[in-house]
């Protein structure tokens, strides 16, 4: 399955949908859409992984890169994901510098 990642601004978070496999491959299509976030200095940065079938070690360090690049000022969540997706999370304990979600909503967060 491909990948695929896109981006929405809503107020004070962007929010960028992902689906498909995210791995070598397609990280640098992640990592293109994670510096086009940052640019929009958002208060949250959403994660919409409910597509998202697959996340490889290189998936997995365009998340901390992410982390990374919004600063500690801006919450990250991940919303969504698959089993197999917080069961990497878990494992890595990159699941403690996230906000783990089923659904995210912005009235709740404003």
């Amino acid at each position: 399955m491909s990948f695929s990642a896109t981006t929405e601004i809503n107020g004070k978070a962007v929010i960028i949908s992902i689906a498909g496999e995210l791995d070598a491959a397609s990280a640098p299509v992640f990592r293109q859409e994670i510096e086009q976030a940052a640019a929009a200095n958002p208060e949250h940065l959403v994660l919409e992984m409910s597509e998202l079938d697959y996340m490889a070690s290189a998936g997995l360090r365009v998340l901390i890169f992410a982390k990374q690049k919004m600063g500690v000022n801006v919450d990250v969540y991940v919303v969504a994901a698959q089993e197999m997706v917080l069961e990497t999370l878990e494992k890595t304990g990159f699941d403690q510098s996230v906000i783990i979600a089923d659904r995210y909503d912005a009235t709740v967060t404003a």
